[in-house]
């Protein structure tokens, strides 16, 4: 079986670093962006590897992955550079990434062995301890063609050299024939992220069928219940008109608190427990229900936007013409955070 990084980054998901540090504690290592939060992962007494996802930006960063013991990802040739020109008293690892059609970060395969050799030269000068190698699935969820000659291009420019090998992302950790093909011989880490938090990397499997659960609930409750009639217009802009008479209910939440604002008329939310659906326009603090199928809704009801007793945040942003990633990330400071019955500490909000 591969080793773990969970990917963390983003406040992991929206979700707070720290309860990250202490949920993933079976992880093998941590990943992420942000050397801040790498920090704060230190000092919550992470002592496993943790993964700078993008490495360093300045050749002061690497006083500070120094100090905090940090693996950074290597992707282009200035961050060489600065390592050449570093002074460290401990071998910093990386992760050498290669671009293999992702076309974001990475050296491209024609330049990879050169880069992995001047890597190996700082080897052994001290400069770097272990030498990994990476890359990045562009379409695992979607296209196994064009994951397949991902693969392959990976095998071909790694092919001979030593070191761990980490691919792939959430979609690809759950196809086992992807990783298990990936430069063989080799060290396996993958880098799971989204399906950490409940939410599935693939548009067409939900995630109660990978045997996922939410990690993140969005609730709030009724506060107005009104009766309109036929031809009524709801919200700003009127942009649901009651077709028949009906009773709706004014939930406290709105784009404000991070609910998409283009989210449509019919859009899932559960009310005590019932599933019903928005309609009218978000609004920045509020947004409007169907109560018709909730007769015993009233001001205090309970409601479930996304998460555990309501619709999946997949559901949602497939509603909303975007993805669960970016809901989950969303959800604003403002907003009230409790953990397993506790709040959330003021540095999580």
């Amino acid at each position: 079986m591969p080793s773990i990084w969970a990917v963390i980054k983003a406040n992991a998901y929206g979700h707070g670093i720290i309860n990250a540090v202490q949920a993933f504690g079976q992880a093998d290592g941590l990943a992420m962006l942000d050397l801040h939060e790498a920090i704060l992962c230190r000092e919550a007494g992470w002592e496993a590897p943790i993964l700078l996802l993008e490495g360093f930006f300045e050749p002061s960063d690497l006083k500070e992955i120094e100090h905090y013991s940090l693996t950074a990802t290597v992707h282009h040739a200035e961050q060489l550079a600065m390592l050449a020109r570093a002074r460290v008293a401990s071998p910093l690892d990386i992760y050498l990434k290669l671009n293999t059609g992702m076309n974001r970060l990475g050296f491209d395969p024609a330049d990879y062995r050169r880069a992995f050799e001047r890597a190996v030269a700082l080897q052994q000068d001290g400069v770097v301890g272990a030498v990994g190698k990476m890359t990045h699935f562009a379409r695992a969820d979607d296209s196994p063609d064009v994951t397949a000659a991902q693969i392959d291009l990976f095998n071909e420019a790694v092919a001979g050299l030593q070191g761990p090998a980490s691919v792939c992302n959430s979609a690809g950790a759950f196809t086992p024939d992807l990783w298990q093909a990936v430069d063989p011989g080799s060290p396996q880490w993958v880098r799971p992220g989204i399906c950490l938090y409940g939410a599935s990397p693939f548009a067409q499997r939900t995630a109660s069928d990978m045997g996922l659960l939410p990690a993140m609930t969005l609730r709030s409750q009724i506060i107005s219940v009104r009766d309109i009639p036929v031809g009524a217009g709801v919200g700003y802009g009127h942009m649901f008109t009651a077709s028949r008479p009906m009773r709706i209910g004014v939930v406290a939440c709105g784009y404000a608190d991070g609910y998409p604002r283009h989210a449509p008329n019919g859009t899932p939310v559960s009310v005590d427990g019932v599933r019903t659906r928005l309609v009218g326009r978000v609004s920045m603090d509020m947004l409007i229900v169907d109560l018709d199928p909730v007769p015993g809704a009233h001001v205090g009801s309970d409601v479930v936007l996304w998460g555990a007793g309501g619709p999946s945040v997949d559901e949602v942003a497939m509603a909303s013409g975007t993805i669960g990633y970016e809901l989950l990330c969303a959800v604003a400071p403002r907003v009230p955070k409790v953990v397993d019955g506790f709040e959330m500490p003021e540095d999580e909000s």
